[in-house]
């Protein structure tokens, strides 16, 4: 922001001195030259600054050259106004092109979140101390207590606990642990106390492993370069090379032409030269074409992102957060002796001491008050469920292994893939079961049908979830391929393969919300994140953010890419086909600098204002 108030006020300051200079019009040569040389370098010093630097590296023909070498033609041939003029057009169209364009990709921080501070290492002695993870080695015992992120891989050797796994996979289920099972870094205990074996050394373990990816991923992902840039390459040359040959060569070749008369065209020919219709126009199609997509809550980084959109070939999702809620909701009651209402009651007052997920949501399915009063001689059974008495009644809630323990005849679900079975037992008798699922956004189908309709040619779903689970969804939504079980280098393999697959023009779209996908936007040629409810890290490591959540917004942006892209294309026509005409006619002494003044400012105006169709994008498509 402080660059952008700088460049505003430089811009400002100059246009208010060329004003000047145009409302008094001194009749004095020394004061005018002063006036609008003043004007000049205060608005277009750092061009001149570039163009220089950049000729000292070698990289002698960009557009900072050409505009410099242009104005500095039209001031040696007294036109100042116009000199100045251009300058000042092109240094509006560098201050819209700098909002657009990406503002530099910020490190991401919230991803260090996952990143433990420090472990509780247990000594021969029995003594607990607190050290730095990456002091420990394989073989240490450590000692996670509830709340605590767990510092490195390890296995469970003593104590039960529930995990939260969502900053690795993405899941909200979180996992039940005992003794033999494996802790991944970076996952969260959350009510039991572990003690586990580290298996391995800080810096292979999963946390870091995560971090690295996000890193080099980074470097990997291949930027759409600036349109100008590329232009001025072989445009530049070409008309300083023409501009040279036209003031040097017909005076030679032609008997009783002047120096004076074709070096004045010749710089004539530089002025019309200048591409300021391209370096306004294009940048302020990609601006519309941004703000128009902010409008329908898609905030897209960078044009070249926008560019990049329009070839977008392949879709990729992540399942949790993205196309379902990220919620667990309790979505089936089925009543067995007893009434619905009962059944909820019962079993959301036995759970409501438990923080768990699953929990909290049976408590949140119960309409009523919970008076904990009621509640006595609550255990917790790792791995099965719970069991507690409520009003004098044993009350047993939890999965199949909790009913085949206790030697509870039970109805099993047919539809328990659809999501997690809570099967209730009263005083040992079965008394119905509760299904909770993550629901699908509701327009989660919507999306891949209008991305099919937006030109995209597959669709993929990525997820740390079960087959059965992760095969549901692919399959309600039409989904075309499906991968699931996936840790975060997991994903970044199969991404790997999918961009392979891809045509070499084609774009590979990977949208995500969670701190595990950071890696999977990093590495994607265009990363899209879940902004409403999707982490930091997701956030910043997307190219684009979809504030509402919803992803049908990604059909939404490709085409407000694809429309962005056709004006630029047709004022990339205007612009060339008027400047070409007028050239011609310059080199041949046809033009005076009123056409020069057209071909430059009016050609930009009108190119302006095919460009600010973009900022009429409706937000109903």
């Amino acid at each position: 922001m402080a660059r952008h108030r700088k460049h505003i006020i430089k811009i400002t300051s100059g246009a208010v001195i060329y004003a000047l200079g145009i409302i008094w019009h001194p009749d004095n040569f020394y004061i005018s030259l002063a006036i609008f040389l003043s004007a000049y370098i205060i608005i277009g010093g750092d061009v001149l600054f570039r163009a220089i630097r950049n000729i000292f590296r070698g990289e002698v023909f960009d557009e900072n050259f050409l505009m410099s070498i242009a104005t500095i033609g039209a001031f040696a041939i007294g036109e100042y106004t116009e000199g100045v003029a251009v300058m000042l057009f092109y240094q509006i169209g560098d201050l819209l092109q700098s909002y657009a364009v990406n503002k530099s990709r910020k490190s991401i921080a919230a991803l260090m979140d996952i990143r433990p501070d420090y472990a509780n290492v247990r000594r021969d002695t029995g003594d607990i101390e607190r050290v730095d993870p990456d002091s420990l080695a394989v073989g240490d015992i450590i000692v996670i207590k509830p709340g605590e992120r767990i510092p490195l891989d390890s296995t469970v050797i003593e104590g039960t606990s529930a995990i939260d796994t969502s900053a690795l996979t993405g899941e909200s289920l979180p996992r039940d642990v005992g003794a033999g099972d494996e802790l991944l870094s970076g996952c969260i205990n959350i009510n039991g106390v572990i003690t586990a074996r580290v298996t391995k050394e800080f810096g292979e373990s999963t946390v870091n492993r995560i971090l690295d990816l996000v890193e080099n991923a980074s470097s990997k992902k291949s930027n759409s370069e600036n349109f100008i840039t590329k232009f001025a390459r072989y445009y530049t040359p070409a008309v300083v090379i023409t501009a040279v040959l036209l003031a040097v060569l017909p005076p030679i070749l032609i008997a009783g032409e002047s120096f004076t008369e074709w070096i004045y065209r010749a710089l004539i020919f530089l002025v019309i030269s200048c591409p300021c219709a391209l370096v306004i126009s294009i940048p302020l199609s990609f601006f519309g074409g941004i703000g128009g997509a902010s409008r329908q809550g898609i905030l897209v980084k960078g044009s070249n992102y926008l560019e990049a959109l329009a070839s977008a070939e392949t879709v990729v999702f992540d399942k949790t957060g993205t196309l379902t809620k990220g919620e667990f909701n309790v979505t089936s009651v089925t009543p067995h002796g007893i009434t619905e209402d009962e059944l909820l009651e019962l079993v959301a007052h036995a759970e409501g001491y438990s923080s768990h997920p699953i929990s909290q949501s049976l408590v949140k399915a119960y309409s009523g008050q919970i008076d904990l009063s009621r509640v006595s001689d609550v255990e917790s059974i790792p791995g099965r469920g719970i069991m507690a008495r409520v009003d004098g009644k044993q009350i047993a809630a939890g999965n199949a292994g909790l009913m085949e323990m206790l030697g509870i005849s039970y109805h099993a679900r047919t539809d328990g893939n659809l999501g997690t079975v809570v099967y209730v037992a009263v005083d040992m008798a079965f008394a119905g079961s509760i299904l909770i699922s993550d629901e699908i956004k509701q327009d989660a189908k919507k999306a891949i049908s209008e991305l099919r309709g937006a030109g995209v040619r597959k669709t993929v779903m990525l997820t740390g979830d079960t087959d059965v689970i992760g095969g549901r969804v692919a399959g309600e939504l039409g989904i075309d391929k499906v991968y699931a079980g996936l840790l975060p280098d997991g994903k970044v393999a199969r991404l790997e393969e999918l961009i392979k697959e891809k045509s070499p023009r084609g774009k590979l779209v990977f949208i995500g919300d969670g701190i595990n996908d950071a890696p999977v936007l990093a590495r994607a040629d265009i990363g899209i994140a879940m902004g409403g409810l999707g982490s930091d890290a997701a956030i910043e490591a997307a190219d684009i953010v979809i504030m509402t959540d919803e992803p049908s917004k990604v059909a939404s942006a490709i085409k407000i890419s694809k429309k962005t892209l056709c004006i630029v294309k047709e004022n990339i026509a205007i612009a060339l086909g008027t400047k070409g005409a007028v050239l011609t006619l310059g080199a041949i002494g046809f033009a005076s600098m009123w056409a020069a003044v057209f071909a430059d400012v009016g050609v930009a105006i009108i190119a302006i204002l095919n460009a600010s169709r973009m900022l009429r994008v409706k937000t109903d498509k």
